[in-house]
């Protein structure tokens, strides 16, 4: 019987402490709900900063988020305050912040990816809807969040990379900027006319819809190579990749055309070989430049024994025994 009355008085005490608590924990209540509301638009106006600012979609919604979530967290830091009088906002801080030293540990590249994601976002090297190269991939930012970024590759193909290597590593934003050059070499044979050539490929390049007049196209010379004069094209035009291949393809057929129209050579690759003791007296002109020997009007070689009799030799002998 003492042990049913014990409880029984147990039971009492309990329920006149929630009676009691039961006013505070209404007040408590309501002030979480009050904070709760006001996060939502809390959120709205980061949003809408954010965006004021010129910043990406993406930047005003994380920003957002973490704005309302510290919201209500301070709502309920306030509700407990009121709920119970003798709780001590300093000292959940303070356990919250012993507890962090072995949560970032736990989870490192986590919080890595996290905190990257936000100076991405603050410092925004790139932003929703750019192109860019990152190591071996590329792509259109479709989405930034505190975690990771999602490109979607040309071939249709998403890729997501965390944020911690966009970070680190060198990202190549192609779309930065509006104008992008394009460049291609051209080949032309020795005896052409290299300024005609030029002037030919400028008005191939004028021509082509989406070539930028400012900066205007140019052409220059970089290589004498083995077999031909290389001549490098170079225009500017829109700087995503769509425009950069459409107008590259309409610059080099525009090129081709008006080349072979005009009657520039555009050689394949050709080796010679020159047998020396195997020429002739009579084959060409000794007195001019001729390939193999010297200008002027030096004796010309004879070779060491005639052609026909080097066959005639050969078809003697027969095959040997072996």
């Amino acid at each position: 019987m003492d042990g049913i009355a014990a409880l029984t008085e147990r039971l009492q005490t309990i329920a006149l402490d929630l009676i009691a608590l039961l006013p505070n924990l209404i007040i408590g209540l309501i002030i979480f709900a009050i904070f709760y509301i006001l996060s939502k638009r809390v959120r709205g106006g980061v949003a809408y900063v954010m965006s004021r600012g010129g910043r990406s979609p993406s930047a005003g919604l994380v920003f957002g988020r973490l704005a309302r979530w510290a919201f209500v967290f301070a709502g309920v830091l306030v509700a407990l305050t009121v709920v119970l009088p003798s709780f001590n906002p300093a000292q959940l801080i303070e356990l919250l912040g012993i507890s962090g030293v072995a949560i970032g540990f736990a989870f490192r590249d986590i919080l890595q990816n996290f905190l990257a994601g936000i100076l991405l976002l603050l410092t925004e090297p790139f932003k929703i809807g750019d192109q860019i190269v990152v190591g071996d991939f590329e792509g259109t930012v479709d989405d930034i969040q505190t975690r990771a970024t999602f490109i979607t590759t040309y071939d249709g193909r998403r890729i997501v990379i965390p944020n911690a290597i966009l970070f680190t590593d060198s990202v190549i934003v192609n779309t930065a900027f509006d104008k992008r050059r394009s460049e291609y070499g051209v080949g032309i044979g020795y005896g052409d006319d290299i300024e005609r050539a030029k002037a030919v490929m400028l008005e191939a390049m004028r021509g082509v819809p989406g070539v930028l007049a400012d900066p205007a196209p140019d052409v220059i010379v970089i290589d004498l190579a083995d077999s031909t004069i290389v001549l490098r094209a170079r225009w500017w035009s829109a700087s995503r990749r769509a425009d950069v291949l459409d107008i590259q393809d309409l610059v080099i057929t525009e090129m081709r055309n008006g080349l072979t129209a005009e009657g520039i050579d555009l050689p394949f690759p050709t080796h010679q070989i020159l047998f020396h003791d195997q020429t002739e007296e009579t084959d060409g002109d000794r007195t001019r430049q001729r390939e193999g020997w010297p200008a002027g009007r030096s004796t010309p070689p004879k070779q060491r024994r005639p052609v026909d009799a080097l066959f005639q030799m050969a078809e003697k002998s027969g095959p040997r025994d072996r």
